[in-house]
């Protein structure tokens, strides 16, 4: 538990930092999936860090799928924009009000509820049609992208996020599939291709769409289904009576994410800041600086 709690302090950070390298990077054209946006991320230093934190973040999170169920994991991911909210706070100047103060302590009751229920990690392999069926569904995250593009503005942001959230959910359970290195295995290629779409998919909604939006749908997606998968397929359990406590605090955990899901975006201050060309911090201020920012808050859609 206490690595997958890591990779969400990882995982949170890093969405700070990469909502504003996506929301630097110089505006492409279209409105669906910009396949050359990562590589014009990449010039920015913030998005390279927030990689990097990612990739710890990674690291930490396979240590914790090799030993906990999978809706345990997902829910403490899901977590990671309490994190970025409260770093947000600290560091970046954003006011919490009690009802987002509330729901970081209502996402750390969910956490604990999921300590005290969760059992150890199944056995199961699930059979090769589940590797199988794996690699379809992360082409299929693709393929739901790129049709994104013809959506509106709001649905876009949600249908990316949600494609992004179901490809990061590939990646945890083909981590639980994969015991040796086998260039055979479906399993392998299912994680390079979800992986891959995850991350294009929802950096093309931090810089396209309602990125609030877009966080929620990245929850749904990399939480709720993994888990279904995990207690169907590959004999995740819970403590012996404690079932009901385990879907319990999964349900709470996921519930105050949720109401967390504007911090995946840095304030509109920050970003000005980080974006004004000439680097003069004091030339670019918001007249509301130190303001809360609502759920519309940040440069809108293509503004970067």
């Amino acid at each position: 538990m206490i690595c997958a709690l890591g990779s969400a302090v990882c995982f949170g950070a890093a969405s700070v930092f990469q909502a504003l390298g996506a929301r630097a990077a110089e505006p492409g054209t279209g409105g669906g999936v910009d396949v050359t946006l990562l590589w014009r991320a990449l010039r920015q230093w913030r998005y390279v860090a927030g990689l990097g934190m990612d990739g710890l973040g990674f690291v930490l999170q396979v240590v914790a799928l090799r030993t906990l169920p999978i809706y345990a994991v997902g829910a403490s991911l899901a977590a990671s924009l309490a994190v970025t909210a409260v770093i947000a706070s600290r560091l970046l100047g954003v006011r919490l009000s009690r009802t987002e103060w509330a729901a970081v302590a209502v996402v750390c009751l969910g956490l604990a509820l999921l300590a005290l229920s969760s059992g150890r990690e199944g056995h199961e392999g699930g059979g090769g049609a589940l590797s199988w069926g794996l690699l379809a569904a992360s082409f299929g995250v693709l393929g739901a992208g790129a049709a994104a593009g013809r959506l509106p503005d709001r649905a876009r942001a949600l249908t990316l996020g949600l494609a992004g959230g179901f490809g990061f959910g590939v990646v945890e359970i083909a981590v639980r599939l994969l015991d040796t290195f086998d260039l055979t295995d479906p399993a392998l290629y299912a994680l390079l291709v979800g992986g891959g779409s995850a991350f294009l998919l929802y950096t093309s909604a931090l810089h396209r769409g309602a990125v609030t939006t877009a966080t929620a749908g990245l929850v749904l997606g990399e939480t709720i289904g993994p888990a279904v998968v995990g207690v169907a397929w590959l004999g995740d359990t819970t403590r012996e009576g404690l079932g009901w406590l385990a879907l319990l605090g999964f349900a709470v955990a996921v519930a105050g994410s949720l109401t967390l899901a504007r911090f995946g975006e840095a304030p509109a201050t920050a970003t000005a800041t980080a974006t004004d060309p000439d680097g003069d911090a004091e030339a670019v201020k918001d007249e509301g600086a130190g303001a809360e920012p609502g759920p519309g808050a940040g440069p809108g859609p293509g503004a970067a």
